[in-house]
């Protein structure tokens, strides 16, 4: 970590010793720092947030308990354009030793387990009216709950459907449309990406992973995009819905699911490949303070091949936003795994609580989970965590 640190210390610096050629703008708690030059040729604007987390585990069969103390998240973020506001950028960096830990290890099995820091290093070019190209590694248009930010969920963490089935961030292609058709919104994504994930530095092992999702928002836009953040904040006035469907193709996987995972091997260590397809429907429904998500996921492969984390997921979680902004919240999560696969069936049960102080960005959460799980029997666990964005 200490070469981390130094990177962010060098940036800091460079940054704090040409301010005075620049514009500074310091918006309002959890928007960041805007720096911009005179001539506005670009703009940069500097995030930063953590999480501290508590969690425990109680084993009902064993009655045994264990617990952790964690900083869960730790993120730099650098957003803004360079050149012309068409051309937009964005670098986040993950600091924590859970954001940068990584079974890929930069290419093949031999060097699985080294760290990285990088989570997002992607250009957007809006080269259209509500068209725009991006090129870079990114999160792809895959589940829903997936693309809504760590910094803005309901509950501590996502659930298990995410965990187990999502196609997370990759390198590639991303093209982009939001049109409007009479009262209601589409939007359109595409995406062609390598398919082994996040900062695979070695050859494309496999063949590419091809991603396509479209969102039909039948009421119109949320308010401030609250499709994609967690509680209904914004207390909607008017039903909002989106619903959504992703359909993913990764030929030629080696990761037992897919972007994310260990490598699969054979008993001579040499890589098994294996044809992924997944299917993402999800729904997010808000109307004063209420809000509800829904998503299904399925992934398959070509050939029944163990070690892969193939099967179906399906959770369900809703809320409801207080006056005083504490909202209690409750959520089911099953994974049914397909006969090889390497996931296990599971069932969850979670009841949440969290208070908004200033919005996603000082909150306290918390929640108690009640789990059945074939593999490993029983269990409850508790999670306390803060979140701070500034």
């Amino acid at each position: 970590m200490k070469r981390y640190t130094l990177i962010v210390a060098m940036f800091l610096f460079a940054t704090t010793t040409t301010v005075f050629a620049q514009t500074a703008t310091v918006n309002t708690f959890g928007k960041g720092i805007v720096f911009s030059p005179e001539d506005e040729s670009y703009q940069l604007k500097l995030g930063a947030r953590f999480q501290t987390l508590y969690a425990g585990t109680y084993d009902i069969d064993s009655e045994d308990y264990s617990d952790q103390l964690l900083t869960r998240r730790a993120r730099l973020k650098l957003e803004g354009f360079v050149y012309s506001p068409k051309l937009k950028y964005k670098v986040e960096l993950g600091l924590s030793n859970r954001d940068t830990r990584n079974s890929s290890g930069g290419g093949i099995p031999q060097n699985s387990g080294t760290s990285n820091i990088i989570l997002d290093a992607v250009i957007k070019y809006a080269f259209a009216d509500n068209w725009e190209v991006w090129f870079g590694q990114s999160k792809l248009p895959g589940n829903r709950e997936r693309v809504i930010s760590s910094q803005k969920l309901q509950f501590v963490d996502r659930s298990l459907v995410n965990s187990r089935f999502t196609i997370d961030r990759d390198l590639g292609v991303q093209l982009r449309n939001s049109s409007n058709v009479g009262d209601g919104v589409f939007n359109t994504q595409f995406a062609i990406s390598t398919g082994e994930g996040r900062n695979i530095t070695s050859g494309n092992t496999g063949g590419y992973s091809y991603t396509a999702r479209v969102e039909y928002l039948p009421f119109g836009k949320f308010t401030n995009k609250g499709d994609y953040f967690g509680s209904d904040l914004e207390r909607e006035e008017d039903a909002k819905l989106s619903v959504g469907a992703t359909f993913n193709y990764n030929d030629g996987a080696t990761r037992s699911r897919g972007q994310l995972g260990g490598f699969v091997t054979d008993n001579f260590g040499n890589l098994v490949y294996n044809d992924l397809s997944a299917v993402y429907l999800d729904a997010i429904f808000k109307k004063d303070g209420f809000s509800f998500l829904t998503e299904f996921a399925s992934k398959s492969g070509d050939e029944a091949i163990a070690g892969f984390g193939t099967g179906t997921g399906f959770v369900a979680q809703a809320g409801l936003l207080l006056d005083n902004n504490i909202e209690p919240a409750l959520r089911f999560t099953t994974i049914n795994p397909d006969d090889v696969s390497s996931l296990s069936k599971r069932n969850e049960y979670t009841l949440g609580l969290s208070k908004y102080i200033v919005g996603h960005n000082l909150k306290i959460q918390t929640d108690l989970g009640y789990t059945d799980f074939d593999a490993r029997g029983n269990s409850i666990l508790y999670r306390f965590q803060v979140e701070v964005t500034f």
